[in-house]
């Protein structure tokens, strides 16, 4: 089958955030006296969003706290801080990009991040790429794996779930596709790993980005 649009996780999937991530949350840790984390573990603490990213950082007591949503504030502040560090598009993501917009194939993003960093991101990223939409996280669009936004993306776009293509990195991204009834395709630079993708519903697992040309 040839399918008539994707869309796109961002953060491991199109930009390689996972630095900016890490050092963001890490200078708060700090900044509270608490222990930092590896990189690497970052992997794993993101792709359900900055509060769910901010649980998994801190210690446990602190989530449980009433201020935790202060705590969560803090650590937006610092990643809109530092976000353009590091942060750049994987390799061959601007040719896979190239390749859609020239098949005329709609493209959308749909981002457990908040919406204002998703736009940001994108505009100063990704700027020459015209994307049918991109949605983060905000009032009305539940978190991911909840497919709701990722329909209404489709249903916008006037096509059935079963003629998109989701593209992401994490569980939860191809539990999203499987919730929504969409081909799930999953991408091996990203977050999490080959067994992790395939576990949880992956069709297709992508080694590198023009490998998914083969489905449009």
């Amino acid at each position: 089958m040839r399918y008539k649009a994707v869309i796109f996780d961002l953060d491991g999937t199109l930009l390689d955030t996972l630095e900016d991530l890490a050092l963001s949350v890490n200078a708060v840790l700090r900044r509270f006296g608490f222990p930092e984390h590896d990189v690497e573990a970052y992997r794993y603490f993101a792709g359900d969003g900055i509060e769910m990213l901010v649980r998994r950082a801190f210690p446990q007591e602190e989530g449980e706290k009433s201020n935790f949503a202060d705590l969560v504030k803090i650590v937006n502040e610092e990643y809109a801080r530092r976000w353009p560090e590091h942060t750049k598009p994987y390799p061959g993501i601007p040719a896979l990009l190239d390749f859609l917009e020239e098949q005329q194939i709609p493209m959308a993003i749909f981002s457990n991040k908040p919406h204002r960093f998703v736009r940001q991101t994108v505009e100063t990223l990704l700027p020459d790429y015209k994307f049918f939409t991109v949605q983060g996280l905000e009032e009305g669009i539940p978190r991911k794996p909840d497919p709701t936004g990722a329909l209404q993306i489709v249903e916008q776009m006037h096509l059935k779930p079963e003629e998109i293509v989701y593209v992401g990195d994490t569980n939860t991204d191809m539990r999203t596709a499987a919730a929504g009834g969409f081909y799930a395709a999953g991408v091996l630079w990203g977050f999490r790993s080959a067994d992790e993708l395939q576990k949880e519903g992956a069709q297709l697992l992508v080694r590198e980005p023009l490998q998914l040309r083969d489905l449009f």
